[in-house]
């Protein structure tokens, strides 16, 4: 069953939830760094698609600036339908205006607005088109690029909360920030159109422009405000939000259904739920109700200021200052330019709230890994000959005051198979994680055959060692593809894979599945095969066969298999590793006394070192843990 911040009931709140600062948060200069966002998903989406981003700006720019023309079709047509009933009729008869002539105009007129009118739905339905296909690209391609950077990582950043809640924020983003960019466009669409029927209003009222600022400024504060206060609970309720998620995962999955039945979890799970999602539900419920009824405030002096301006635009008329077209064309050119200001603006400040989100997008690209490449790297040796060497080797995981290892000095002989032995806690899988520069040591230096592991690159290092720990992962892939990670280059290669399986005694249970090699395996997709913990474990230690490395490293691979089974896989593993760097992790003493030397370790400490014959003789800690399993044993 997963394992997660399940500990401590006083953790996963923070009291009563539904409290909102009255100061609002982010600085200036955080403010403004977060739209040169902007600038960088503008570059990544452009990258995604040249052509999509050029033709969604082209059509926005037609779409724009059909409102204004469209307001004064509707002008003309309406002084042409006054100026015609004031001459008189020509005849009764539709046929009698036609011979007339005198519908030549209108008829023009309307037909011009009807196509406008056509051609705007069609646009409008081309650029929802093109951003539905341009913002899923943009989706695939920021979730791979944040695929890529989370590979180059360090592994502390996948170990420590802060980061995971980073991580999270980052991925939530990446699914959904491309709309910001359709924002922009959008309001580059708006300006357009507000500007064109500015001009108009101007021309006719300039008054009326004064009135607009009036009217749009109370609303867009609001909006600004509470964009703002929006982003801050949801920024600060990640890591809350990433336990609900925990909590869904092991109250409904496969995983965990034996434990949370036999041990009647689903009451206790459900309730902590509640808990947590009321205490955010309260916050964004108080935040919602502020919101709804100060933004009501404001929007109300705006609808007073345009009644204010259309009784100006009536008054105007009835002296014979407007015509009736004027004044249909004045009062929906304000109407709709007050429409858009407001939309302009608010959307500026939504824009500013998204970008806000942008920054825990982008600010996750920013984290840089520190276990750095060298310079010039030197080449990995091949083969080994003296072997691996730690001195006085110490190291602490980030966050921790507490040596996991420290003054740890012992050598891993080229050719020869180190079982390290101790209790839990005692160092070894961190032993494992040094040795393949998952971290780096803070005290003392590692060096293969004389050259301080620093020295070589991560990928070369890694490329030449095999290691298969104890919480490998069951890919949801097929039995083939679980084990040609092991050797992701030579994944395709058939022959290989099942030379590593029958190596791993994994070819007999792959052979008896329906599918055989090409069986989807777990129980995530559609026909997919799950394997005992066993069968999972031999498909494991094919991956390490499978990579065909100068050095393997087994921590605690076969802690699902039997006695029997266990024995069977590494008199196996010692026979084909023969000549072969290898370090072994296991509980079981009959597995251990198969290596060429063993390393007790204790407190992050070597205490005892020798071969299994050497270290009964000695008496000490070796000697005292074997004869506690062998009397368990007996």
């Amino acid at each position: 069953m997963a394992r997660g911040p399940m500990g401590g009931g006083g953790g996963m709140g923070r009291g009563g939830g539904a409290d909102i600062p009255e100061v609002l948060p982010f600085a200036k200069g955080a403010r403004l760094k977060t739209f040169k966002h902007l600038g960088r998903l503008f570059a990544q989406m452009w990258r995604t698609s040249p052509g999509l981003m050029s033709l969604s700006i082209g059509l926005r720019v037609l779409v724009a600036v059909q409102p204004p023309l469209v307001l004064l079709l509707t002008k003309l047509i309406i002084d042409e339908v006054l100026r015609q009933t004031g001459q008189g009729a020509p005849g009764p008869q539709l046929s009698d205006w036609l011979a007339s002539g005198r519908l030549t105009p209108l008829i023009w007129l309307l037909a011009i607005e009807l196509v406008l009118v056509l051609a705007r739905d069609g646009f409008n339905r081309a650029v929802n088109v093109v951003d539905t296909i341009l913002g899923e690209s943009h989706s695939n391609a920021v979730s791979l690029d944040l695929m890529q950077h989370a590979a180059k990582l360090d592994l502390k950043h996948f170990e420590q909360s802060e980061y995971q809640d980073r991580l999270e924020r980052a991925r939530r983003q990446a699914a959904s920030r491309s709309t910001v960019i359709s924002q922009v466009f959008g309001q580059g669409q708006s300006i357009i159109t507000a500007m064109a029927l500015a001009a108009g209003l101007f021309v006719y009222a300039p008054l009326l422009i004064a009135l607009l600022a009036i009217s749009v400024a109370p609303a867009v504060w609001g909006e600004f405000r509470f964009n703002r206060l929006a982003y801050w609970i949801s920024h600060n309720r990640s890591p809350e939000r990433r336990q609900l998620q925990y909590l869904r995962e092991i109250g409904a999955s496969a995983d965990s259904a034996k434990e949370v039945k036999l041990f009647g979890l689903g009451e206790f799970l459900s309730t902590r739920f509640k808990t947590l999602s009321r205490q955010i539900l309260e916050e964004n419920t108080a935040l919602s109700i502020k919101r709804a009824w100060q933004t009501g405030a404001l929007a109300a002096i705006s609808t007073l200021t345009y009644y204010a301006a259309y009784a100006y635009i009536v008054w105007r008329t009835l002296h014979g200052e407007f015509s009736i077209g004027e004044l249909v064309f004045l009062a929906s050119s304000f109407n709709q330019l007050n429409g858009y200001l407001q939309q302009i603006l608010i959307g500026f400040t939504q824009i500013a709230g998204q970008s806000l989100y942008l920054d825990d997008l982008f600010s996750f690209f920013e984290i840089e890994p520190t276990i750095l490449e060298p310079a010039d790297p030197a080449p990995f040796p091949v083969p080994l000959k003296e072997g691996i060497v730690f001195e006085n080797v110490g190291f602490k995981y980030p966050g921790s005051e507490r040596w996991a290892v420290r003054n740890l000095s012992f050598v891993v002989p080229a050719g020869e198979t180190l079982a390290l032995v101790g209790e839990n806690g005692a160092g070894k899988t961190t032993i494992v994680k040094l040795m393949t520069r998952l971290y780096d040591p803070d005290e003392g230096r590692i060096v293969v055959d004389g050259v301080d592991l620093k020295r070589f690159a991560t990928t070369d290092l890694r490329r030449h060692i095999g290691v298969i720990f104890q919480d490998f992962l069951r890919y949801s892939f097929s039995a083939s593809d679980n084990i040609g990670v092991g050797r992701i280059e030579a994944a395709e290669d058939r022959d290989r894979v099942i030379a590593a399986a029958e190596q791993s005694l994994a070819d007999p249970v792959i052979r008896k599945l329906p599918g055989g090699y090409d069986q989807m395996l777990g129980r995530t997709f559609l026909k997919g095969q799950d394997l005992s913990g066993g069968e999972w474990q031999k498909l494991a230690i094919a991956r390490a066969y499978m990579r065909n490395a100068e050095i393997i490293v087994l921590d605690e691979p076969t802690a699902a298999l039997d006695a029997r089974a266990e024995a069977e896989v590494f008199t196996r593993f010692k026979a084909l590793a023969e000549g072969t760097t290898a370090v072994l992790i296991s509980h079981r003493f009959s597995t251990v006394r198969m290596a060429d030397r063993i390393v007790v370790l204790a407190n992050g400490g070597v205490v005892e070192a020798g071969t299994h014959e050497e270290l009964i003789a000695l008496g000490g800690r070796y000697a005292e843990l074997f004869e506690l399993q062998a009397a368990g044993y007996r």
